[in-house]
Order: structure tokens, then C-alpha cells, then sequence
């Protein structure tokens, strides 16, 4: 799923870098015109069961489709659960207007690069636990028997 979305996400910003960020959390790939996370548009933060779509400059979109996530005026995100969420008619609408709107846009002949900004020390399982496994880690973290 993340290879699919990944690979959506470069044709339909070309030119951009790709800012890796290995967290405790998840793996994070940022989109924006240059290394400066600062200038960042969007990013994927991939988790075992779903990806999160974030946008980094919010503030600067109309949504009037309600699929904004997050109570940040700043960042929003939508949560995609299979790769097929990416072209939905309504997302594409946001990215297309994140990119139209954003403060530095991307130049779309730059030649696109990955950049790795940090691997943390470290880090929560990347894949999905077992049926089993998975009800026992809910049942611990909500504090259940």
C-alpha cells in the first residue's frame, strides 16, 4: 500500500524531495520544494494498518468535503486505509490544492531527490501484529485484564 501511494504522491509532485523521517512512531516521507521541513507541503506517515496523509499547510485550504482530520490549524491529515483512498476525486482536490497554494511551491523540473533527515534509535513494531496479538496490545493499553 505505501509503495502505491508513495509512487501517486511523485507523479502528482514532480520535482519534489522527499524528506525521510524514521520515528519512534512511524515512517514519515515529507513532499516539499527543498530539505527545509519548514517549506514542507504534505507527508505520509506510514503505520502498520493505515497510512495518514498530512497536510502541512492547512490553514491555506478549503475542505469542504469534512476529510480533514485534527484539531491543529496548521496540519490536518486524512487517514487512508487502502491505496485506492489516494485517487479518490476528493483527495486529489486537496493535494492538487495544497501544491496550487503552498507558500514555496514545488518546481515540477527540478529533479526530484530522497533525502534521509533521521532513523530513530528506537522504534514501534512496523508490521501489523497478529489477530491475537493485536487484541492483547489493545486490552493492555486500555488498561484491561
Amino acid at each position: 500500500m505505501a509503495r502505491q501511494v508513495l509512487q501517486r504522491l511523485r507523479a502528482l509532485a514532480p520535482g519534489a524531495v522527499e524528506m525521510v523521517y524514521d520515528n519512534y512512531n512511524a515512517l514519515v516521507v515529507g513532499f516539499g520544494p527543498s530539505e527545509r521541513v519548514s517549506e514542507a507541503i504534505f507527508s505520509l506517515a506510514l503505520y502498520p494498518r493505515w497510512i495518514n496523509l498530512f497536510f502541512l499547510q492547512a490553514f491555506a485550504l478549503d475542505a469542504p468535503f469534512g476529510l480533514l482530520q485534527g484539531e491543529g490549524i496548521a496540519i490536518k491529515h486524512i487517514r487512508l486505509l487502502d491505496a485506492s483512498a489516494i485517487d479518490r476525486p476528493e483527495v486529489l482536490a486537496l493535494i492538487r490544492q495544497a501544491l496550487d497554494r503552498a507558500s514555496k511551491p514545488i518546481n515540477p523540473t527540478s529533479k526530484p531527490r530522497l533525502v534521509i533527515k533521521s532513523i530513530s534509535a528506537k522504534q514501534r513494531p512496523r508490521r501489523p501484529a497478529e489477530p491475537a496479538q493485536h487484541e492483547a496490545a489493545k486490552s493492555a493499553h486500555a488498561g484491561l485484564p
